[in-house]
């Protein structure tokens, strides 16, 4: 396990923040082309060979509540293209809102005009229709949260291929 890398997808943007975030990874991190997802990682297998995670596990981030009403609304068809590509591919999806609650979704505390009621119902329903996980937390510990979440995703998928 302690030889996991970051996946990055490469169409992820170098910003500050971006520099900041995988920073606080605490591994290595490289750019790749990730199928659907923003954030996966590989593991070196005491084979010499790499375990690509990208194929069962990735973690989409958005920056805050008025980008995901963004992909709700406007962009609703490629938001969900890239869900079903997940779905199709058997490939789990988290969805991380950084800066983000359930308080401020339900209270339209966010600058979009999408109703508070609908943005609830969308991700309620994502979760159950792309059985996707929705977690949120504040920017400063996003590099950490998407670290562990890829850790022991990872550590029970490596796991269960040594009880096979």
């Amino acid at each position: 396990m302690r030889s996991m890398v970051i996946l990055v997808d490469s169409r992820e943007q170098e910003t500050d923040r971006a520099r900041t975030r995988y920073a606080q990874f605490g591994c290595p991190y490289e750019r790749a082309t990730i199928k659907t997802g923003d954030y996966s990682a590989k593991f070196l297998l005491p084979g010499g060979l790499w375990y690509d995670l990208s194929n069962d596990i990735t973690v989409e981030r958005k920056m805050n509540l008025d980008e995901l009403c963004l992909c709700f609304g406007k962009d609703r068809k490629r938001f969900i293209k890239e869900f079903e590509r997940a779905k199709e591919n058997n490939i789990r999806l988290w969805l991380l809102l950084e800066n983000s609650t359930f308080e401020k979704a339900y209270s339209g505390s966010y600058r979009s005009k999408y109703k508070p009621q609908s943005l609830i119902a969308s991700m309620l329903a994502w979760q159950s229709r792309y059985a996707c996980r929705i977690v949120m937390c504040h920017e400063s510990v996003t590099g950490k949260l998407i670290h562990d979440i890829l850790y022991y995703e990872g550590r029970e998928i490596l796991m269960g291929m040594v009880d096979e």
